[in-house]
C-alpha cells in the first residue's frame, strides 16, 4: 500500500466535509438528538430511584458508544456510494489505486467521523447530564479501537453487497446495523435476552464491548476476557469480510459491471 494514494482519497472526503454543511449534519445531528432523547429518559428513570443503580451513566455511555459504531459503519458505507452516486467508482479505479488502500482511507476516514462524534458528544453529555466520557480512562481506547473494527468490517460487508446487487441495496448502508442492535446487548445485559438468542448475542464483537461497558461503570473493572473475545470475534468476522468483498469485487469486475454499478 502506498500512503500517499490512501492519503488523497481520505483529503478528498474531508475537503467535502469542510464544504458540505448536510455531510456534517449526518455526523452530528442524529446523534445528538440520541444523546438528548436518551439523556431525558435516563434523568426520569433515575428519579425513579432503581435501587442506587447509576441509570444516567450506564445509558449515555452506551448512547455514545453505540453512535461510535455507527458513524463507522456508515461511514465506510457512504464513501462508497458518494462514488457511485457521482459516477466516479469507475475512474478512480482505472488509477493504480489498489482495493486496500481504498479500504484503508475508508476505515481512516470512519476513525476521523467517530472521533468528532465522540468529542460533541461527550461535551454535551457532560453540559447536559453532567456525564464525563473519561470514567473509563484508558479502558476508553480498546472499547473504541473494537468499535471501530467491527464498524468498518459491516461498512466493507454492505459495500460489498451493493457491488453485488447494486444500489437497490443500497438501504444496507443505512440499515443493516439495527438488525444487529437487539442482540449487542446495548441498553441491557445479555441476561435480559431469551436463552436462544444469548448465542447470536456472543456471537458479536460489540456485545463484549457493551457488556464490558457496563462493566466497567458498575464494579470500576475492566475484563480482559471479554477485550479478548471481542478481539477474536472482529479478527474472524474481519477475515470473512474482506474474502467476501475481494470476491465481490473481482466477480463484478470479471462481468464489467462496476461501469454500470447504479
Amino acid at each position: 500500500m502506498k500512503w500517499h494514494r490512501i492519503q488523497a482519497l481520505l483529503m478528498r472526503h474531508l475537503y467535502l466535509y469542510q464544504r458540505s454543511f448536510p455531510r456534517l449534519m449526518d455526523i452530528l445531528y442524529w446523534p445528538v438528538m440520541e444523546l438528548l432523547l436518551w439523556g431525558f429518559i435516563s434523568i426520569y428513570v433515575a428519579k425513579l430511584n432503581v435501587g442506587g443503580f447509576n441509570v444516567v451513566t450506564v445509558l449515555l455511555g452506551a448512547v455514545i458508544f453505540w453512535d461510535l459504531l455507527s458513524q463507522s459503519q456508515r461511514s465506510v458505507s457512504v464513501a462508497f456510494l458518494e462514488d457511485v452516486w457521482e459516477r466516479n467508482f469507475l475512474n478512480i479505479f482505472v488509477t493504480p489505486l489498489r482495493i486496500s488502500e481504498f479500504l484503508a482511507s475508508a476505515v481512516i476516514l470512519a476513525f476521523v467521523r467517530i472521533v468528532m462524534t465522540g468529542v460533541v458528544m461527550g461535551i454535551l453529555a457532560a453540559i447536559f447530564y453532567k456525564f464525563n466520557i473519561f470514567i473509563f480512562g484508558f479502558y476508553l481506547v480498546p472499547f473504541v479501537v473494537n468499535l471501530l473494527i467491527f464498524g468498518s468490517a459491516l461498512g466493507f460487508f454492505t459495500t460489498a453487497i451493493i457491488l453485488r446487487y447494486g444500489t437497490s441495496a443500497q438501504v444496507l448502508a443505512f440499515g443493516f446495523l439495527f438488525l444487529l442492535q437487539p442482540f449487542s446487548a446495548v441498553f441491557y445485559p445479555v441476561s435480559v435476552l431469551p436463552a436462544f438468542v444469548q448465542p447470536i448475542a456472543y456471537a458479536l464483537p460489540s456485545t463484549y464491548v457493551f457488556e464490558g461497558m457496563r462493566g466497567v461503570i458498575t464494579t470500576g473493572s475492566f475484563s480482559l476476557g471479554y477485550f479478548a473475545l471481542a478481539l477474536l470475534t472482529n479478527a474472524i468476522y474481519l477475515a470473512l469480510i474482506l474474502w467476501y468483498f475481494y470476491k465481490m469485487f473481482a466477480k463484478v469486475k470479471i462481468k464489467g459491471r462496476l461501469m454500470k454499478l447504479d
